[in-house]
């Protein structure tokens, strides 16, 4: 439900706020609070920043952003992490040591240290964003699947499509992707809290989507400034963060526990 509500309001931010979250800056309301708070009206639900943007308005621009950015980086992440996955665990062998010590080596590696030295040399964009995130997005699909795809080749339906003269990848696209099928959803669920979480990281850092575009991080780095005068800034934001994360891993949690039990023991 929670998830619903983010998606929908944020997708239909136009019609639900008056207000632009660029253009629309109100000098004589700069740092108003919010509507509960004293000093605050129902101009501005959730107050306004320093420069008297609405931080509602912000807030649901900023959802586009980051569920654009965990959709595009978990999309892609489960296409790698999945063609890796089914290859280190059907073929086995020497690949299946390459694929897998490349994965021990990819996870050691420190993620926002390579991030800024990627947004350094490249420069801050929405396709820088979505590179960064890809990056690690693959990373937690390789190994469930590797350990249920390792079970599934030694079916007896596997085994007779093989003796039939069936070609490996005829093998892996009819008999073995259909049934990780679950797991698969599963994970990219789990894993797009961690996507929104990332972007909202390097966004707070300065490495993410540049200003003045709204977004999550941003603003919660905005009002590092204002905590004591103007809380709401950052606190607003992050709230929206911790509902859609929290909802995710429910959602993934609850996802496994009905679809796909045995994913416990892989993960």
């Amino acid at each position: 439900m929670i998830i619903a509500i983010l998606v929908i309001s944020s997708v239909l931010a136009p019609l639900l706020t008056p207000y632009h979250p660029l253009k629309d800056a109100d000098f004589s309301a700069v740092l108003r609070p919010p509507a509960f708070a004293e000093g605050g009206d129902t101009s501005h639900l959730l107050g306004t920043d320093q420069i008297g943007r609405d931080i509602l308005t912000r807030i649901l621009y900023g959802g586009r952003v980051s569920l654009l950015v965990a959709f595009v980086a978990i999309s892609s992440g489960t296409i790698v992490g999945t063609t890796l996955g089914v290859l280190a665990g059907y073929m086995g062998g020497a690949v299946d040591e390459i694929i897998m010590r490349f994965v021990d080596m990819w996870i050691a590696l420190p993620f926002i240290l390579l991030a800024l030295v990627i947004a350094i040399v490249l420069g801050q964009s929405f396709g820088v964003m979505f590179l960064l995130l890809a990056l690690i997005a693959w990373v937690g699909f390789v190994r469930p699947i590797r350990g249920e795809v390792l079970s599934l080749r030694e079916k007896e339906y596997v085994q007779y499509a093989r003796s039939s003269g069936a070609s490996h990848l005829r093998v892996m696209v009819r008999h073995i992707l259909p049934n990780v099928a679950s797991t698969v959803l599963v994970l990219a669920t789990m894993g797009a809290g961690g996507m929104v979480l990332a972007e909202s990281v390097l966004s707070f850092l300065g490495v993410g989507i540049p200003q003045p575009t709204p977004t999550w991080g941003g603003m919660i780095s905005d009002g590092r400034s204002y905590l004591e005068d103007a809380y709401w800034i950052s606190t607003a934001p992050g709230i929206a963060i911790l509902l859609l994360v929290v909802s995710l891993n429910f959602l993934g949690d609850w996802l496994r526990d009905h679809w796909d039990p045995k994913l416990n023991q892989l993960i």
